[in-house]
């Protein structure tokens, strides 16, 4: 250890603990943050200037964990119906990446739900959402989605973070590490709902320092864990304690500049700020009945999808940059005819009222909203084993939907196009490299760019591809 160093752990340790309390009362507990001293050390998650000009702020994905459906909700054919029960043509067999067709002879099975033109634009809807259908005039649906693995549980990681396996940083981390955060209370990339497969992999920071990484706001209990102080700990008391830990913490990265250390002194203080920002944050009691109505929220305090939705947007308001929300149970192997419409009515009216919502409000045009899964289903029938279960649909890969709202997209459009068994795209495929892409080039950030050194090279989210898919937007 080399003397200077070595005198600045000697006079901290010689110091008396009372000669320790000005620093543990100044700044935190009077308003008056050492942020921007943190920062000097840690790289700030203040607001950093993207690539370019961005179209978007931020984004909310509406993540319908297990694949919803594509020929049930957005992409009806009719060849599908005409068809029914015909043996699945064996040249599609070879094109088609399906999951495990159990059927040594696998039979096309037409859709149980009827469709309707809606908006000006004519887009079809199943009838399985009617509240969805009133806002085509306002979103685009992408038809000709494509990914690389049929499993659930890689699909989600080759979704969220760009690699099929487990260790990479989660796109809400990429796009914490390349713009930072508007808030100065919150983190920059919050997550809510059930867990996906994969876990908390999905939204975590991988190789990325951890300030980086995905906060969870819990469904009971603290929003955030261990964010609460135990009974009797008061604030003033919090701040010395923070304080005091900090200095401990500046001497460590004083002595090995290690940036998990400086990302240890940030978070201590964040999460002191949100001690008062979360709770408020939660208070859905102050939005409007006819907000919660919108919603379709019964009782504020109850986890649902529904209030999830109504938590992004506050989180928008309150300038967070990511906010990811898991919609699990999509995964309809089985009694798709009842699983579909359940899924259907938990989510339908709260995704179209967020987008309704933003845009009267004035925060749509700058807040990007996806909404879909990781891989879509099959047109040919899958058999349960238990003959007592009715039928569904498999994984398939090659060609599912997306929706997108805001942040520039074109209104009232629908890209690409399948096959009359809606299982090969006839027009460009978006792989979701092409997706991560343009997602990145939304926010003003261009994929190509934003790297980081690990282990001797330079990564990135869409690692050697992905191409922006420009005519997504207006």
């Amino acid at each position: 250890m080399n003397r200077h160093l070595h005198s600045t752990r000697r006079r901290f340790f010689g110091t008396s603990a009372l000669s320790l309390a000005p620093i543990a009362l100044n700044s935190l507990f009077r308003q008056q943050s050492s942020a921007a001293e943190i920062d000097s050390l840690s790289g700030p998650l203040q607001a950093r200037t993207p690539h370019y000009s961005a179209r978007a702020k931020s984004v909310i994905f509406l993540f319908q964990t297990g694949g919803p459906s594509q020929m049930d909700l957005f992409d009806p054919k009719p060849a599908l119906n005409r068809r029914d029960g015909e043996d699945f043509p064996d040249e599609f067999l070879k094109k088609v990446q399906f999951a495990q067709i159990q059927e040594k002879v696998p039979q096309i099975w037409g859709s149980p739900y009827r469709f309707s033109q809606h908006g000006e634009c004519g887009a079809p809807m199943s009838e399985l959402l009617p509240h969805m259908a009133t806002i085509v005039d306002q979103v685009s649906f992408v038809h000709t989605m494509k990914t690389d693995d049929t499993n659930h549980m890689f699909a989600e990681l080759m979704m969220n973070t760009g690699w099929r396996q487990f260790g990479r940083p989660s796109i809400g981390s990429w796009v914490s590490y390349g713009l930072g955060s508007e808030s100065q209370d919150l983190p920059a990339f919050l997550v809510l709902g059930g867990a996906p497969r994969s876990k908390a992999a999905n939204y975590g920071n991988g190789f990325l320092p951890s300030k980086y990484q995905g906060t969870k706001l819990r469904n009971s209990g603290d929003a955030i864990l261990n964010l609460s102080n135990p009974a009797g700990y008061t604030p003033q008391r919090q701040a010395n304690s923070i304080q005091t830990i900090n200095a401990l913490n500046r001497i460590r990265y004083e002595e090995n500049g290690d940036d998990e250390v400086a990302a240890r002194i940030a978070s201590y203080e964040l999460a002191f700020r949100m001690q008062a920002a979360a709770p408020e944050l939660l208070e859905l009691n102050k939005e409007t009945p006819e907000t919660l109505r919108q919603y379709g929220i019964d009782d504020p305090a109850r986890p649902t999808f529904a209030r999830n939705c109504l938590l992004a947007r506050r989180l928008v308001e309150r300038g967070v940059r990511f906010i990811q929300i898991f919609n699990t149970d999509w995964d309809h192997h089985t009694a798709l005819a009842t699983g579909l419409p359940n899924m259907c009515r938990v989510t339908d009216q709260p995704s179209a009222a967020l987008i309704k919502d933003l845009a009267q409000r004035g925060l749509l045009d700058d807040t990007l909203v996806i909404w879909g899964g990781e891989l879509g289903r099959t047109p040919v029938a899958q058999k349960s084993m238990n003959p007592n279960e009715a039928v569904g649909r498999d994984h398939q890969i090659n060609a599912f939907t997306m929706m997108f709202a805001g942040g520039g997209v074109k209104r009232g459009s629908t890209l690409g196009a399948t096959n009359d068994l809606g299982c090969v795209p006839i027009t460009d495929s978006w792989h979701v490299y092409d997706l991560q892409a343009t997602i990145l080039h939304a926010l003003g950030l261009d994929h190509k760019a934003l790297t980081y050194r690990y282990q001797g090279r330079d990564f990135r989210l869409t690692d050697v591809h992905g191409n922006v898919k420009h005519e997504l937007f207006a």
